[in-house]
């Protein structure tokens, strides 16, 4: 900004209006056009103005009248000021004196007396026309002059009552100004004087007469004072005249076609010596000007070169400025060499943004480089739409790592199959480590793991760029129906995501409709294998999904995998209880028949508390991993498949474990000796004596009938204890089983309790039984005998030895079953003699004191495990004897009360503690 214009000086500093005057002061400006304004005394005088030097000015002034300021206006400076004043002033009338010869002109100002020179005032000299030009710059039509009214009449406060349209309609082709060709009186007297008087136009008329009687005795008066100046013209006149008539005889009539030859030859010459200086001038007037374009626009020219050096370090918010920059300051101009600079940098800028868009749409790439990538091709204007490319590229992105996940996995478990297949050997995964050298990990579990990997890890950051997107965050224009295509795009990924998995570990629960082309199921690996590795398989799902929870998904997005979390936590429940009820089948191998000590129970082994034991494992596992609910995860068997699936569970377990039972119970299908399987013969009266108790064989395995007795003593200890055990470890996790089911498992151990009680006892009494009728007549006995009976015969006595072994057998494996066992033996005994003494013929004295003694002493010695059939068959068999009389009954109990104290260890082992 320059410093304002200062008026110093003024020469003259008054004069009348039209006085030239030389302004002198400072910071005129550099040039010509600098000068914008000059005001005289208010007037403007710009039209007149010549601009000499930064400090003067010459101009005219104007109708101003009185003090006033001269100001001058420059274009940098502005509206200066004055410190000087400018007086206009009227000095009378003017009389141009002009002293003419051939040599120079001399004017000389004399004042009249109230008389002004116009253009109607006849003067000796030459008046110059800009005396005459008009004050107001707006109008240069010769009706600005103003003149006097000739008639001499004043016109202040005349109303005019005509419109100029209705002046030429009355006088067409006619005008009112006196000046005029075609001056129409009328029009001029209608305009200007319409209400003047008549008697005042008579007066008007007579001063228009003296004024131009005035005027022709003017005319000889001026003639005769300006005498001398009028001489001095013709002689002036005469002189040019005898001048120009040498020129012609000298130069001829028209000299100026010479000088015009001259002047020309001149200009040859002069190109001749000049041409190559002026060319050598005009090249280096080209380069200084360029120079000094090159050097005044350096930052234009300069920029691609600085864009290509600010694109290797990477500075584009640097290329981004300095374009902004560049356009907004030469976009709008038409110079060609600024529109050449401009199309070079927008090659430039066009291979930014490629590049940028480029580098937004390659994976990978972090959340926040990417916003600073949209950033700068927003500000670059480029047609791309980056922020919704860059969420379609992170889409594309995360479908193909998915995609090539799953291919490259299932062509490893291809391959691994065919390499288990040509050497039969365990398959060596070669992607991945294997963990077990028993259990490999398979390959669908590292898919899982790697496919929750990919979610959890990328899908965040589509989602966060999605939200920034749709917030504004990133400052672009939402497009209508990106927020639909963002939506499907959410649920495709998920369902994509979850269908893969569900190809790879649950392809059952594919729906029907899927393509199986592209999810096509895997080959699973064995239950015991999956039921290792499903509950991680849960594991990382479950993480993932807490990460969808965490970024406030819609739920239509997250119900899709808490779908395929609750199929999986039904299979995963389903493949651990298969693998639990696997093992549980193995347990009649596993079977060691060892007796297990406890106070509260005798006779059991380990097989139902490594049953218990399994199912408490099962508890825990599928408690931790399954059944314990998560984020936004209801109960499980609130579902009602699951909820069926377990009772399906629970009852095949229990039922597996009844199925253990009967297996060790089938004889058929036991793998011992032959003489082992033989019903064993209970007589040394008959003359083939063997041993109650036969030893074990090589394999140290119980004889038969102990086992039924220890699978009779696990059946009641499963049935009163671990059934019990089970309902309550489950209902302390808060899952209660159906007790249906327990109804129907306690059913079916009880008829197996039964099924193994009548195998014991049909192994165990019916030779016993068999062998009474044998030994009661042996040595031809017969009941009519006369010999008197002294002792009890030694079919009884075999009979109470034999119970007494049964005793002991079943007492030394369980002393609960002692009393499901032996009633039923006496009951058979009993029941066989009521039959032996029904079929009796005749009885003697003897025979009948005999059969009185042996029934009363077995019924007497049997007594603690009689039941009520047995007693009543003891019974039958008295009355089926004849009566006894006085001596006789003396002398059985003589000798019954002989055999109490001969038998008194017997009794003892028969009696209940």
């Amino acid at each position: 900004m320059a410093p304002p214009p200062v008026v110093t000086g003024l020469s003259p500093n008054d004069g009348p209006p039209g006085t030239r005057i030389t302004i002198r002061g400072e910071n005129f400006g550099v040039r010509a056009t600098d000068l914008i304004g000059l005001t005289i005394c208010g007037y403007d005088c710009l039209l007149t103005a010549e601009w000499k030097s930064p400090s003067k000015i010459i101009a005219i002034s104007g109708p101003g009248k009185g003090l006033g300021d001269v100001i001058v206006s420059t274009k940098l400076g502005g509206v200066g000021t004055c410190n000087v004043k400018f007086k206009g002033k009227y000095s009378g009338n003017i009389v141009w004196k002009m002293g003419l010869n051939c040599q120079n002109f001399q004017i000389n100002i004399v004042g009249y007396k109230n008389e002004n020179i116009g253009p109607m005032k006849d003067s000796a000299v030459w008046v110059e026309e800009t005396s005459f030009y008009p004050w107001d710059r707006h109008s240069l039509s010769s009706t600005s002059f103003q003149q006097d009214d000739p008639l001499g009449l004043s016109v202040e406060g005349t109303e005019r009552k005509l419109s100029e349209d209705d002046l030429n309609e009355k006088f067409p082709n006619a005008s009112g100004d006196i000046t005029s060709e075609n001056f129409s009186a009328c029009w001029f007297l209608l305009e200007n004087h319409l209400a003047t008087s008549f008697n005042d136009l008579q007066a008007g008329l007579l001063h228009l007469k003296r004024k131009v009687e005035g005027q022709k005795e003017g005319h000889l008066s001026f003639l005769k004072t300006n005498v001398g100046a009028v001489m001095d013209q013709v002689d002036t006149l005469m002189v040019l005249k005898e001048r120009y008539e040498n020129d012609v005889t000298t130069f001829g009539s028209e000299p100026t076609l010479k000088l015009e030859k001259a002047i020309k030859e001149s200009e040859r010459e002069a190109r001749k010596l000049y041409d190559d200086v002026l060319a050598r001038r005009d090249r280096a007037e080209k380069t200084r000007n360029a120079l000094n374009v090159l050097s005044r626009f350096k930052f234009l020219f300069c920029l691609p070169c600085s864009i290509a050096r600010n694109i290797k370090k990477g500075d584009y918010d640097i290329i981004i400025n300095d374009y902004m920059r560049v356009k907004n300051l030469f976009l709008k101009r038409d110079i060609p060499v600024f529109k050449m600079a401009l199309n070079v940098i927008e090659q430039f800028i066009s291979g930014i943004k490629e590049q940028l868009h480029t580098r937004l749409v390659k994976m990978p790439i972090n959340v926040d480089e990417q916003k600073r990538l949209i950033r700068y091709l927003i500000n670059l204007d480029s047609s791309y739409e980056p922020a919704w490319d860059a969420i379609n590229g992170r889409a594309i992105y995360l479908h193909n790592l998915m995609k090539q996940c799953y291919e490259e996995d299932k062509a490893a478990i291809i391959e691994d199959l065919n390499k288990s297949k040509n050497s039969n050997s365990v398959s060596k995964y070669s992607k991945y480590t294997v963990l077990q050298e028993t259990n490999p990990c398979p390959q669908n579990v590292f898919y899982v793991e790697e496919m929750c990997d990919i979610i959890s890890e990328l899908f965040p950051d589509i989602w966060k760029l999605g939200q920034a997107y749709f917030v504004g965050e990133l400052h672009v224009k939402v497009e209508q129906g990106h927020k639909t295509a963002f939506k499907h795009m959410v649920l495709n990924i998920m369902e994509v995501f979850c269908k893969r998995l569900r190809a790879a570990i649950i392809p059952h629960t594919l729906d029907k409709n899927t393509d199986r082309t592209t999810y096509e199921p895997w080959a699973l690996p064995d239950v015991d294998v999956m039921a290792i590795y499903l509950p991680d398989c849960l594991r990382y799902v479950r993480n993932s999904y807490s990460i969808l929870v965490k970024l406030d998904l819609p739920g239509e997005a997250l119900d899709i995998v808490l779908a395929f979390i609750m199929d999986l936590r039904i299979h995963c429940m389903c493949i651990i209880f298969k693998k639990t009820t696997d093992s549980v089948k193995q347990f009649s191998k596993q079977e060691k028949w060892k007796i297990e000590i406890s106070e509260s129970h005798s006779g059991i082994t380990d097989l139902p508390l490594k049953f218990e034991q399994s199912v408490q494992d099962l508890i825990q596992v599928i408690s931790e991993s399954v059944l314990k609910s998560e984020l936004r995860e209801g109960p499980l068997l609130e579902n009602p498949l699951a909820q069926k699936e377990f009772d399906k569970q629970i009852e095949l377990l229990l039922a597996t474990f009844y199925m253990v039972f009967d297996s060790l119970t089938n004889k058929g299908n036991s793998d011992d000796d032959d003489d082992e399987n033989r019903s064993p013969i209970v007589s040394q009266l008959i003359g083939t004596p063997s041993s109650m108790y036969r030893s074990r064989t090589h394999s140290q395995k119980p004889v038969w009938e102990h086992r039924l007795l220890m699978t009779l003593a696990n059946c009641q200890y499963t049935i009163n204890v671990v059934l019990r055990n089970i309902v309550e470890a489950f209902s302390k996790n808060g899952y209660i089983i159906s007790p249906n089911i327990i109804r129907k498992s306690k059913m079916d151990l009880e008829n197996l309790e039964r099924s193994i009680l009548e195998s014991y006892l049909e192994q165990k009494s019916d030779p016993l039984v068999g062998t009474i009728e044998p030994s009661m007549y042996l040595g031809r006995f017969d009941w009519d005998t006369k010999v008197v009976p002294t002792d009890l015969r030694p079919y009884a006595k075999e009979c109470i030895n034999n119970l007494i072994h049964v005793h002991f057998e079943v007492n030394s494996i369980s002393v609960k079953l002692v009393d499901s066992v032996l009633p039923q033996v006496v009951q058979t005994i009993a029941e066989e003699l009521y039959r032996l003494m029904s079929c009796v013929q005749k009885f003697s004295t003897a025979g009948i004191q005999q059969a009185h003694i042996d029934i009363s002493a077995l019924q007497e010695f049997f007594s603690a495990y009689s039941t009520s059939k047995a007693k009543d068959h003891f019974k039958e068999a008295m009355e089926l004897i004849p009566p006894l009389g006085q001596p006789d009954k003396t002398i059985v109990e003589d000798i019954l009360q002989k055999c109490r104290t001969k038998m008194r260890l017997q009794i003892l082992c028969l009696q209940k503690s």
